[in-house]
């Protein structure tokens, strides 16, 4: 896969670099057009359209739009459903949109239904009968999911969902564009925490959601979003954004390679409970990832530790190379024990460690963990 192209040169000036254009608004021509049909930087600015055309090439999709974080990407999609709109989820995903769909359901905005997803077939099973008794509106998953890196069949879940005339989102933050592309397996909307690994670099907060039809009515009501709410990032976060992406395949690449050892070696660790992670054969969905991923099965991976949540803890905090810290997809390895951040109403095992896996050496990070693993017994 290459980075490269979808606009990612300055096409008016022939730099290699694409430019920065900081600049809020665009004068008028004496026709009253403004060029491109840019008119305010809340929605319309130079510097957004190589990244977006970019993610959109990756994606395998017909249009991209970036937005100021995941999270405003989640919104947007969410905001464009009509009132009352039944949205079916599932029950393991990142905490942060669990809590924004709960909120939109306690204000009768939407009508949330969590469906179990511990394995793709429990999943797909749930959906059908759900689906079976009334339409939604929006099918949202996510695939790996967070942290718990559960695999969904997106070939199946896509087939369900056209079926009984559902939309279906697939938040591939976990994944990316290098590993999986929802969109070929079925997928009518794919959004990312672009902050992640699609930047790489840990310095953009950004969001963005590729759609396989630019016309559908959806897409248009996300954009009317976007544009009323100014929900975009800045100039210069989309140009970082732009940089980090045509590194992505080799970032990609090289991480997942590591992350596959280290989920081997941590397999027969003795302080090690479990460890999830898609490329490892006892994995539950391991034959679905084989046929729907390629060039690697991501940067993350989590583990349980032997001896609970004091044990966790203390592993989390006797790292050296791993930093203790929330985020994934960036250069540094990170280690997070999730439960305490995710809060009170967490389901996330108390023993869980979450691993973004960065650029380091897999045997500098594999001694790391083995001397925090031995002090955490």
């Amino acid at each position: 896969m290459c980075a490269q192209g979808a606009g990612s040169h300055d096409a008016e000036y022939g730099g290699v670099v694409p430019g920065v254009y900081p600049s809020t608004n665009y004068r008028r021509g004496a026709d009253g057009t403004t060029p491109e049909g840019d008119v305010y930087s809340r929605d319309d600015n130079p510097t957004y359209l190589p990244a977006e055309r970019l993610i959109a090439q990756l994606e395998g999709g017909e249009q991209a739009l970036l937005f100021s974080s995941g999270m405003g990407a989640v919104a947007a999609v969410i905001e464009g459903l009509p009132p009352g709109a039944r949205v079916l989820c599932t029950e393991q995903m990142y905490w942060g949109t669990t809590a924004a769909l709960q909120r939109w359901e306690a204000r009768d905005e939407i009508r949330l239904e969590r469906l179990p997803n511990p394995d793709s077939a429990t999943f797909i099973e749930a959906l059908e009968r759900s689906l079976a008794v009334a339409k939604a509106d929006l099918v949202w998953l996510e695939s790996p999911a967070n942290p718990m890196c559960a695999v969904i069949d997106l070939e199946a879940a896509g087939s369900v969902a056209r079926r009984h005339d559902s939309v279906l989102a697939v938040d591939a933050t976990l994944a990316g564009p290098v590993y999986v592309r929802p969109l070929e397996w079925g997928a009518d909307l794919v959004m990312h925490s672009a902050s992640k690994q699609l930047n790489g670099h840990g310095d953009v907060i950004a969001g963005a959601v590729v759609t396989r039809d630019k016309e559908a009515p959806l897409w248009s009501r996300i954009h009317e979003v976007r544009h009323l709410q100014g929900s975009v990032l800045g100039p210069f976060e989309a140009w970082l954004l732009m940089r980090g992406l045509r590194t992505l395949p080799l970032r990609a690449q090289a991480a997942a390679a590591t992350a596959l050892e280290l989920a081997t070696r941590l397999d027969t660790h003795p302080g090690v409970t479990h460890v999830m992670y898609p490329g490892l054969p006892h994995h539950p969905d391991h034959s679905i990832a084989m046929r729907q991923y390629s060039d690697g099965f991501g940067a993350l991976l989590s583990i349980r530790v032997a001896g609970g949540f004091a044990a966790a803890q203390a592993v989390a905090r006797s790292t050296d190379l791993f930093v203790d810290a929330t985020s994934l997809g960036g250069p540094e390895s990170l280690i997070e024990h999730r439960a305490p951040v995710e809060g009170p109403d967490s389901t996330t095992p108390v023993d869980l460690l979450r691993l973004s896996i960065g650029l380091e050496d897999v045997d500098d990070l594999w001694e790391d963990l083995s001397r925090a693993l031995a002090r955490g017994r």
